[in-house]
């Protein structure tokens, strides 16, 4: 069964009415990495959601473009991104039909992105990919398939979950800075609670 991504996810940020489905602080994982994120460097974060990693990357002195499918997401982003009194370019996009840019960012984020696997992760990363310059960053975070038996958040298909062999596989050529699998106990907002098996990449495309 095909899922309509924006419908669903439309419906989760709706439901939760004022309060922000994932919170307003940033990821702890990304909020670790803010040696690798100086004071106008151009950054995209890919599927943003409410705003909070993009917020908190502008607050760092990032120019950012965040990218979300769902509309009311984006209102609570720009209510939040106004309230923290920072600018961020976001764009209302299916990122699976966006016309992705080229060579554009020194970093792309991708924090809990696993809505697809298969062949559509596949074009998804080669976009990611392509629209980072030479010697500039992806930095990820996902779900192992551990998580299936935690069950704290994310997807419940094995496919959209990430494993070090595959995010090996998908980045080999680039420079793998970090790449780890571990637990840890997360609160996210309403979505994300409780023990979790986490992966993190932070990965640097070659200069040449």
């Amino acid at each position: 069964m095909t899922i309509n991504h924006e419908a669903f996810w439309s419906a989760r940020y709706r439901d939760a009415g004022d309060d922000y489905l994932f919170g307003t602080a940033p990821n702890r994982f990304l909020a670790e990495q803010a040696d690798r994120l100086g004071a106008g460097m151009q950054v995209l974060s890919v599927a943003d959601g409410e705003g909070r990693n993009a917020v908190w990357l502008a607050e760092q002195g990032c120019a950012v473009t965040a990218t979300e499918i769902s509309a009311p997401a984006l209102a609570k982003a720009r209510k939040l991104a106004a309230g923290r009194h920072v600018t961020v370019d976001f764009v209302l996009t299916d990122i699976l039909r966006w016309d992705w840019p080229v060579a554009q960012f020194d970093a792309v984020v991708g924090i809990f992105i696993q809505f697809v696997g298969g062949l559509e992760r596949a074009l998804l990363f080669a976009a990611m990919q392509a629209a980072v310059k030479p010697g500039g960053l992806i930095l990820l975070q996902g779900y192992t398939p551990q998580q299936l038996v935690y069950k704290t958040g994310g997807p419940s298909a094995v496919d959209n979950l990430y494993t070090e062999e595959m995010l090996r596989s998908t980045f080999a050529g680039w420079q793998i800075e970090h790449l780890k699998a571990h637990e840890a106990s997360i609160e996210e907002g309403l979505a994300h609670v409780g023990h979790s098996a986490l992966i993190d990449l932070v990965a640097r495309r070659p200069l040449g």
